[in-house]
This record gives C-alpha cells, structure tokens and sequence, in this order.
C-alpha cells in the first residue's frame, strides 16, 4: 500500500507544473518561496539542537504559538523550524517578531523529497498539529528514530471511516506516532482503534490560544456603528449573512456587518455579490474612515481577523452553514463575544458543547433567525473562563513536551 501511495504522488509530481503555476496566480502560492515544497530550503540550519512544529494552515499555526514563545526563551534549543503548507500561514507567522525561529513551506510526502528535507533539516524532535498525517514522513521519522508527536491531534469520523478502509495501511501509519495527545474523546477513540501505540489526554490547545497576547486596537472609525462579526465564512454564506443584514437593519439603522472570509482570494467574487444586493460595501485595504451609509466591510488582509472580534459582540462562525465542519469559536468567545453558527459544527462539537454549557453560543438554520440573535452586549466573564482553562492546559502541554525535549537531548 506503500508503494502505491508513492506512485500515485510521483504521477502528482509529473503535473506539478502546472499545478504550481495555476496556484501562484490564483495567489495560492508563493512565486519565490514555491520550492521549499521540493525540499529546497531558503533558509539556514543553525548549529545545535533543533525542533520541528508542523500544522497546515493558520489555525494550526496560532494554536502554537504560546509554545513557540516559551521555547524561544529556552537557551537549550538554537533553533525552531515550522512548516505549514499554505501561504496564508505563512503571512500570519511574519507577524511575530521570533528572533530563533524560521518558516518553509511543508514538503511534498514523495521518499525523495522527505528524505532532501530531513538530511538538511536534522530534527531533534517532530511536533505535528491536529489532522496532519502524511505516511512517508512518519516512515522515515521512524526509521532515523526521531520522536513523533501528534499534538492537539483532531480526527473526525468522516476521516476515521477513510483510514480504517486500509487498516493494515492506516495501523502502520498510526504506529509510527511516539505519543498521540487527542484534543477531544472522539480522537481518543479513534487513535485507539487506529492503533496508535501511546495516547495521553491534556485538553484542547485550542483553549491557550493567545494567553498571552497584546493586539493593537483599531482605530475609533467603528465607534458609531452596531457591529457584529461574520468571520471565516466560505462561498454562500456571504449572502446568508447580508440577508440577516438586511434584515436586522430594519431595526437597527447604525448597522455595520463586518465580514472576514476564510479565503482572501474571494474578496472580489463576494463584494459584487454583495453589491448585487444594492449593498454598499467597501474593503479593509481601502482605509476609508468614513463609514456612512456603508452596510458590509470586508477584511481583505491577513492576520487581522483577533482586532475584529475584540469588537465583536457577536460573531457568526462559518462553515457551519455550509457542511465543512465549522471554524474554531474560542478566539472570538475569549473577547466576550456571543458565538452564533449554523447545524454544521462536527469539527469542534466538544468546544460548542463547552459554550452551550456557558450559555454563550446559539446555533441558527436562517438568516432571519440570525438576524433575531444578534446583540450588541459583549459578556466580559466568558473571556476570564476560557482564559484559566487555557493556562491550565497550556501548562500541562509544555510539562510534557519539555520531558520529551530533555529525554531526545540527553541522547545527542
């Protein structure tokens, strides 16, 4: 099975090309950088020891972040690599003045590249974050016997009823993980029956996000308008949100809709769809300060979505009206916002089932039923809440991981 995940990447990597070249213009991808994912590095090892965080995309990246800050002041450790796979990622992380860490691009999973990416490399220590699995690099981290980590790992059923067809395959793969630390039961679950061959249980990293973080305000143009927040919303939920606009305008003439997209790219395709609506809408980058008679402000930049929900009173979450699982809640709900999203949540049940509990967050199926709960009070004791869950699991997190540092460092 092996073998043929190998040969059906090779073919992969025979279109590649063009793969390339059709992502760099939708500004998918980096026209410089693009060749890290061949294992072409732009950037240095530093001599001495080096440990390795892996997530996907912006999420997994800033779930990381409070560890990246606590082992920046770790003198033990010369450097910290991270890779993740999408340029929105990697725009994000620039914006943290780290003085020993560094950014690539996560290679492609074929046994050549992995093996050019690890020689150069030399991790003392492998961190992976949430659902990503790649078999070849957990292969060869097995056999140069680097320590694998899967932190905050997050395995849906939809993913789990995926592997456990190739079980053979799958509990090959799975065992190849050092210590497994599940985000949720329904991980540890699955990780049982996948085999991996060491689980331990923290909690949710999700909940440490940001602990420490000092964001920079906006400026005061907001201050005469009702806002609430539609943040990391995915195609049509746009328009489900600019109907409860409408809607909630009817009643609240002040009204201003601040929508964040998952997805930048789209800014255009969404401001003419939303100006179909007769809507005026105008762009963040604009830096227009008059905000009259402006219905939807579009954030179009990156790593600004925190700056908006610390205004928020009410954030819609996307991708929970279309079925992609949801986005995580806990960043807008630290401010004190009310979290309101659609049916489609399977991604994070166990953290909107910690905000029901809280009586935070509403689950909605209309725009106008959207439109009905939103409110313009922000809950300031929510955010203490999640604040010392946070630390608590944060702490524990760094226990561990500082136990594995030290153990691998002992050896070299």
């Amino acid at each position: 099975m092996f073998f043929l995940y190998q040969i059906i990447l090779s073919l992969i990597i025979l279109i590649s090309p063009i793969l390339i070249i059709f992502r760099i213009y939708k500004n998918k991808e980096d026209k410089i950088r693009f060749k890290e994912k061949f294992s072409i590095p732009s950037k240095k090892r530093s001599k001495g020891k080096l440990i390795w965080f892996h997530g996907a995309s912006v999420g997994e990246i800033l779930s990381i972040i409070p560890l990246i800050e606590n082992y920046e002041k770790d003198k033990s450790i010369n450097q910290i690599l991270v890779t993740s796979s999408t340029l929105s990622s990697s725009k994000v992380l620039q914006k943290f003045k780290f003085k020993k860490t560094i950014h690539q691009f996560y290679p492609i999973d074929h046994i050549f590249f992995i093996t050019k990416f690890l020689e150069y490399w030399r991790p003392h220590l492998a961190i992976f974050i949430e659902s990503e699995i790649w078999p070849c690099m957990f292969e060869k981290l097995d056999q140069k016997k680097i320590p694998l980590i899967l932190l905050n790992a997050r395995i849906t059923k939809k993913t789990f009823l995926k592997w456990i067809k190739l079980k053979n395959f799958s509990q090959e793969v799975f065992n190849k993980i050092t210590v497994a630390y599940p985000q949720n039961f329904e991980t540890k679950y699955f990780l049982k029956k996948l085999k991996a061959k060491k689980i331990k249980t923290i909690g949710n990293l999700k909940f440490a996000e940001n602990v420490n973080e000092k964001i920079n305000k906006l400026n005061n143009k907001f201050k005469k308008k009702k806002i609430w927040i539609a943040s990391s919303t995915h195609s049509d939920e746009e328009i489900f949100c600019a109907k409860a606009h409408i809607e909630l305008k009817k009643k609240v003439k002040s009204l201003l809709t601040i929508i964040i997209p998952r997805h930048v790219h789209r800014v255009k395709e969404i401001k003419s769809k939303l100006e179909n609506l007769n809507l005026k809408v105008i762009t963040h980058s604009s830096n227009k300060e008059n905000l009259k008679n402006i219905d939807i402000y579009i954030v179009d930049t990156f790593g600004e979505t925190k700056k908006f929900h610390k205004i928020g009173c009410s954030v819609f979450l996307g991708g929970s009206i279309i079925n992609r699982g949801g986005q995580n809640p806990l960043e807008a709900a630290r401010y004190g916002a009310r979290i309101l999203h659609g049916p489609n949540v399977d991604n994070f049940k166990e953290i909107y089932k910690t905000l029901l509990e809280l009586k935070v967050s509403k689950k909605i199926n209309t725009s106008k039923e959207l439109a009905s709960q939103i409110i313009f009070k922000r809950n300031k004791n929510l955010g203490d809440k999640i604040k010392k869950i946070g630390v608590k699991i944060l702490k524990k997190t760094i226990n561990d991981l500082d136990k594995l540092i030290n153990n691998e460092f002992k050896k070299t």
